[in-house]
């Protein structure tokens, strides 16, 4: 079945989640930030992802935009940091996360190829519409896709669902790209071809869905649902 969709997860695929810590510890005054930042950045991502699953499972949702901070809280106290200052310096950095480098052309070069694109998201909507105008990707973007429709995080099924709801196609036809290896095997089980963005040269994940194509960034994007 020949792609005609490409679904991007947002936050760590298209959307850089380390830089809010690393720009807030590049500024003057943050001396000690500079010292842990690492640690806090993969803490608050890791405790807001968990919080996601945790959530799912018992039913107790809320916006990812409240996950986000309930993440960065526990983060700062794992690294002794106690700064309502510099908390709301790096919550406020999170709506102004860059996109990796290659994003933008990949984007366009799959535009001009006539593909469907769109991003499907545990992201609130104002959060995604704030990361995807910050990074000037509204115009090679046909949807922005956020759980919030359905209320649930990922890797829910009613959460995959939305892009065949949206873009009228059938599983087999969406190339779904994540750097989460837990999203991209969800999506693998679900039906979608998939593409796990392996930037950190992690192990496979042991999970029922297996992704297909694992990538080092979103270069070959373009060339890799052409050849599907």
């Amino acid at each position: 079945m020949t792609i005609t969709t490409c679904i991007f997860d947002a936050y760590g695929t298209l959307f850089d989640v380390a830089a809010a810590a690393r720009i807030a510890a590049g500024e003057p005054g943050r001396e000690r930030l500079a010292e842990v930042w690492p640690k806090l950045a993969q803490d608050w991502r890791l405790k807001q992802l968990q919080y996601t699953w945790l959530r799912a499972i018992t039913g107790d949702h809320i916006s990812f935009w409240q996950v986000t901070q309930d993440g960065l809280d526990w983060a700062m106290e794992a690294s002794g940091l106690e700064d309502p200052e510099l908390r709301e310096v790096l919550l406020a950095l999170y709506w102004e996360l860059p996109a990796y480098g290659e994003v933008p052309e990949m984007l366009h070069v799959l535009k001009s190829k006539g593909y469907q694109t769109g991003i499907l998201s545990n992201g609130a909507p104002d959060m995604l519409e704030g990361a995807v105008n910050f990074a000037q990707l509204g115009d090679v973007l046909d949807a922005v896709l956020s759980v919030e429709d359905v209320g649930i995080f990922k890797p829910a099924r009613a959460v995959y669902d939305m892009v065949g709801n949206r873009f009228g196609c059938a599983p087999g036809e969406v190339l779904f790209v994540s750097s989460n290896g837990w999203d991209a095997a969800g999506a693998a089980a679900y039906g979608f071809r998939t593409a796990w963005v392996n930037r950190a040269g992690e192990p496979l994940d042991r999970l029922p869905g297996t992704p297909a194509h694992i990538l080092s960034d979103l270069t070959s994007i373009p060339h890799l649902a052409e050849t599907l």
